[in-house]
């Protein structure tokens, strides 16, 4: 019968510092925890939809966005 995965586990454990036992069980108990999904940049996001986003958009955000802005603001 073969060794299992388990039993090198028990095994290399078993031979560990009382403080490396404490590590091994403390990165057991964050294998439970949930996986954090990577950051996906906004073009990565945006892939799965129909969003197309032209330079007119662009444009149009900016005027909205400056349309108040005056050199005299400048300090």
């Amino acid at each position: 019968m073969g060794t299992t995965i388990e039993d090198v586990i028990i095994e290399k454990v078993r031979d560990l510092p009382a403080a490396q036992k404490e590590e091994v069980l403390q990165f057991v108990y964050g294998l439970d925890k949930p996986v954090r999904r990577p950051f996906r940049s906004p073009k990565g996001t945006l892939s799965d939809s129909k969003f197309v986003l032209t330079e007119e958009d662009l444009a149009q955000a900016r005027r909205e966005m400056w349309c108040d802005f005056t050199r005299n603001d400048i300090s």
